[in-house]
């Protein structure tokens, strides 16, 4: 395995959709070697599009290539007893569990967390559920977008309070996912003192309740209840998307120092009662607003944003999603890689968000065809199960 921080780790990754895949990427990101189990009808997103890519019969939905790189693919049907044995074997070498599964039906196949701690007590296990795996409504089934709705989310997001408005990706799996990546690794560094694994929780309603930030304490110390506010921040003005002679351009003024320059630069009355502070600008925010996009309006969006970045104001553009990915700044942080798959050939996909100093994986697997790996998997904790293996294995 190319080298990483995790690297020695093994994952077993019984997820599926988006949640517990994205943390188990994360972790082959960081090096581990993840085995995904997947049915022998395979994850769901395997069958989420269009779109689809390759070649007849050997079609690849790109919602999966999003979620799986750095993977293996074995298939087991966990209702007989052979496949249950295998995934037992797989148990007893793993470092990680992954599971997602609604509340009951690892119980139900007899794997429960309580058994999968029985079976190696070394194991982390990270359980993502969609609203928390007890409470009144722990065993509800959870969505990514049914829980950005229950989660308060979409009520502050979109351009009116009365038009609640899903992310345009699905965050709150994303953030479950992340979370419990988090949880891991914190529990693998807890497990180097105690020489115990345990069982890491989180669920979509956590994660997204979890980054509700600045909204959430208007509500807990303020009383206020937040709503959507467009492209305009709550608590910062002038701050959000401006309309400029050919299209739009993004600023944030955070900083009263700013504000001196920018008001000065384009003419706005600094002083003014209503412009003075921020908390006044917010109180008036339209009026600000206003005077921002009729300044702007002789300005075409190339020069004002060099206007901007001469004057030290944060300022950008919105980029279409083929933009960003021919970016060069995108390409120099290693957010594309190219992978060679097995039946697409060399792809692109999105790479890692992080970046190491040193222990860095240099080299990333596409992600799997459904069973790939079923053999060589297989072969694995045959020659792991040897007598002369087990004998010269370091303790861990």
């Amino acid at each position: 395995m190319t080298e990483g921080p995790l690297t020695g780790m093994v994952v077993v990754d019984l997820s599926r959709a988006l949640a517990g895949p994205h943390a188990a990427m994360m972790m082959g990101d960081m090096g581990a070697r993840v085995i995904k189990v997947e049915s022998e009808g395979g994850d769901d997103t395997r069958r989420w599009g269009p779109p689809f890519v390759g070649p007849d019969g050997a079609q690849e939905s790109t919602y999966f290539l999003s979620c799986n790189r750095n993977k293996e693919s074995i298939t087991l049907n966990l209702k007989t007893d052979k496949d249950r044995k295998t995934l037992i074997r797989l148990l007893e070498h793993a470092d990680v569990v992954v599971e997602n599964f609604r509340t009951g039906v690892l119980d139900r196949l007899n794997l429960s967390l309580k058994t999968m701690h029985s079976i190696n007590p070394r194991l982390v296990i990270l359980s993502i559920t969609g609203f928390g795996h007890d409470g009144p409504e722990g065993g509800r089934a959870g969505y990514d977008q049914v829980a950005q709705g229950e989660a308060g989310l979409m009520s502050i997001t979109g351009m009116t309070a009365d038009q609640p408005t899903r992310v345009g990706v699905p965050i709150g799996d994303l953030l479950a996912g992340m979370y419990g990546a988090w949880g891991v690794a914190c529990a693998l560094t807890e497990r180097e003192r105690t020489g115990k694994g345990q069982i890491v929780r989180t669920s979509l309603l956590a994660a997204i309740v979890g980054v509700h930030a600045f909204q959430g304490t208007r509500w807990t110390v303020a009383g206020e209840v937040p709503h959507a506010n467009g492209n305009h921040h709550t608590s910062i003005c002038p701050y959000g998307l401006f309309r400029c002679k050919d299209g739009y351009v993004q600023i944030a003024v955070g900083a009263e120092s700013l504000w001196q320059s920018f008001a000065h630069a384009f003419g706005l009355p600094v002083d003014a009662e209503e412009f003075a502070t921020i908390p006044q600008r917010v109180r008036h925010s339209q009026a600000v607003i206003s005077a921002v996009e009729m300044a702007f309006s002789d300005y075409e969006a190339e020069e004002l944003l060099r206007m901007l970045n001469e004057l030290g104001i944060p300022s950008g553009k919105v980029r279409t999603i083929d933009e960003v990915y021919e970016w060069d700044q995108t390409r120099c942080q290693c957010l594309l890689i190219d992978v060679e798959h097995s039946s697409l050939g060399r792809i692109s996909i999105p790479g890692p968000p992080i970046r190491l100093d040193r222990d860095q994986r240099e080299t990333h697997q596409a992600p799997p065809r459904l069973g790939e790996h079923n053999a060589s998997v297989r072969a694995w904790l045959d020659v792991m199960e040897t007598d002369l293996v087990r004998d010269s294995r370091p303790a861990r």
